[in-house]
């Protein structure tokens, strides 16, 4: 378990000090030890996700345990995956003290006691901590305090609610590809593997318990995609109609571009900044059977790549905070910062401008976020009506174009936007 421990430590501080994705680091460090068990990956995997989803709670708890600055930031990050196993996983607790005093002797043996110390003093007091670190909003909600403020401003009595749903495991949520059978021949497939799932929107089932995609029937044939229902709103809002040309102008995974596909025989383009993530979407289609011109490309440069045919239908999912997916990717609540929101609002409006311009008379665009701050969303929508009079903004079944996350979905943005003659 120490080895663990000692990965899962230096993940997290690569988060927290050198600014890295979560992801990535996470990545690095599994093909570094290739010889790991499926349970030790998954372990690494909930210890590296646990302690940095309720970091503003564990690092409350730790000061108050603390007399003193840690001169070791190692063996602060490792007191801190200590503490969430402590708090939040099955390990016995003898076990865990144990392997994190020995992680200590590896990193700084001269402070294997006070480790041992700090932590038979939290299992003594637990309770008490914890309630402690309630008495600051980072304690209470492990969110930085900018962000706790910015969803009071804006959503006043429903702030708590969203906070607490972004701390939350997120659902495993699956789209059934319509061109080979319904969702609820699906469903009863799932079923007769004893796989319980709940339908939640026209092509979404949700399972009771995460599985690995090779437990999915079907999956490597096409009939079924990884998706999260929030995500599975935009082709539907869309609007697309076979023979219709269409752009996907941020692509990268695919998920969305293959649903259009899914839903209707269009020609469709792929674009995407980044040919890594590109590739990815190449997978992808490939995987379902479906097909698209895929363009590596920025989206707010359309003349180096467009070929000055317009499009009828464009989707502009474009780079945002990600505020709205922190259960997936906690690591997002502690690399960003206030300013940020304001840098990709500016970015937004600039792939907005650009990508209006081959939108054909009639045609309309589906603009897309998976943030939950109004500067990103409804307020770039806003400040490019200003200046488009020949833009009008549609009316979709969501309120105010927000899906906010809970227990059946992610957080997304959508406004749906018609260019009249």
């Amino acid at each position: 378990m120490h080895n663990i421990q000692l990965a899962a430590t230096q993940i997290v501080q690569q988060v927290l000090v050198d600014g890295r994705n979560l992801n990535q680091v996470l990545d690095e460090s599994l093909r570094r030890k290739s010889v790991w068990t499926p349970a030790q990956r998954a372990a690494l995997q909930d210890l590296s996700y646990g302690t940095l989803r309720f970091y503003g709670q564990l690092n409350a708890v730790l000061d108050l345990l603390l007399h003193k600055h840690m001169t070791d930031n190692r063996i602060t990050y490792l007191l801190l995956v200590a503490l969430y196993q402590l708090q939040y996983s099955k390990a016995a607790k003898h076990a865990v003290v144990d392997h994190a005093v020995r992680s200590a002797d590896i990193l700084n043996p001269k402070i294997r006691g006070l480790v041992n110390a700090i932590l038979r003093n939290f299992l003594r007091t637990q309770d008490a901590l914890l309630v402690q670190a309630t008495q600051k909003d980072e304690g209470r909600y492990s969110y930085p305090q900018w962000w706790i403020d910015e969803l009071r401003m804006q959503y006043g009595e429903h702030a708590t609610a969203i906070l607490d749903a972004g701390n939350g495991h997120p659902p495993m949520t699956l789209r059934v590809n319509r061109r080979h059978g319904t969702t609820a021949d699906y469903l009863a497939r799932l079923s007769e593997q004893g796989n319980g799932a709940r339908l939640i929107a026209p092509d979404a089932l949700q399972l009771e318990k995460p599985v690995s995609v090779d437990k999915l029937p079907g999956f490597f044939e096409g009939r079924v995609s990884v998706q999260d229902a929030g995500a599975q709103y935009a082709a539907r809002l869309l609007d697309v109609r076979d023979g219709m040309r269409v752009l996907d102008a941020c692509s990268a995974p695919g998920g969305k571009t293959a649903h259009i596909l899914e839903t209707a025989d269009v020609e469709m383009v792929a674009l995407d900044k980044d040919e890594k993530r590109l590739q990815r979407v190449d997978d992808n289609l490939q995987r379902l059977g479906l097909t698209a011109t895929l363009l590596a490309g920025d989206a707010a440069t359309p003349d180096v790549w467009w070929d000055g045919k317009p499009f009828e239908r464009i989707l502009a999912d474009v780079p945002c905070s990600a505020t709205g997916v922190v259960r997936r990717h906690p690591d997002i609540k502690w690399l960003r910062r206030r300013k940020d929101i304001a840098s990709f609002a500016l970015q937004q409006t600039e792939i907005l401008h650009s990508l209006w311009t081959l939108l054909a008379e009639e045609g309309k665009l589906l603009y897309a976020t998976c943030s939950i701050f109004n500067q990103e969303n409804q307020s770039v929508i806003d400040c490019f009506l200003a200046k488009h009079p020949e833009a009008r903004q549609l009316p979709i079944d969501l309120p105010n174009g927000a899906l906010l996350p809970n227990d059946a979905h992610d957080g997304f943005f959508y406004a749906l936007l018609q260019k009249t003659a």
